[in-house]
């Protein structure tokens, strides 16, 4: 099993950047598919970047703005989002599946962290 927890949210105005840090434990990230979905209140929770040996994948609202990338010797992933808007205000979650596949779909990621709140103000 792998322990994930997220870090690096926070409040910040359009146009701004944060980077989202996904810290874990128990098992190396380099064993797993990441992801990072995000929920707003009252949505259901989406894809928005996954990472693994064979490539990254980025959901359509951030490609170009978002990049997730991974740090082996720390064992974390990272969300870098720049030129933030208010439409990416949501809960950011780090997710790990061991199969390379549906990598856009949640409900196949077996391990979750608790989330971190992004809020962008216009």
């Amino acid at each position: 099993q792998v322990q994930l927890v997220e870090s690096g949210g926070g409040l910040v105005q359009a146009g701004g950047s944060l980077r989202l840090s996904c810290a874990a434990s128990g098992r190396t990230v380099s064993d797993y598919a990441m992801g990072w979905f995000r929920q707003a209140g009252g949505k259901e929770r989406e894809f928005v970047a996954a990472i693994s040996w064979s490539g990254n994948m980025y959901a359509d609202p951030v490609k170009g703005r978002f990049t997730i990338s991974t740090d082996n010797a720390k064992n974390t992933v990272y969300l870098q989002m720049n030129n933030l808007k208010p439409a990416d205000t949501a809960v950011y979650y780090c997710a790990a599946k061991g199969e390379l596949t549906r990598m856009i779909i949640a409900r196949t990621y077996a391990y979750w962290g608790q989330g971190t709140q992004v809020t962008v103000s216009s």
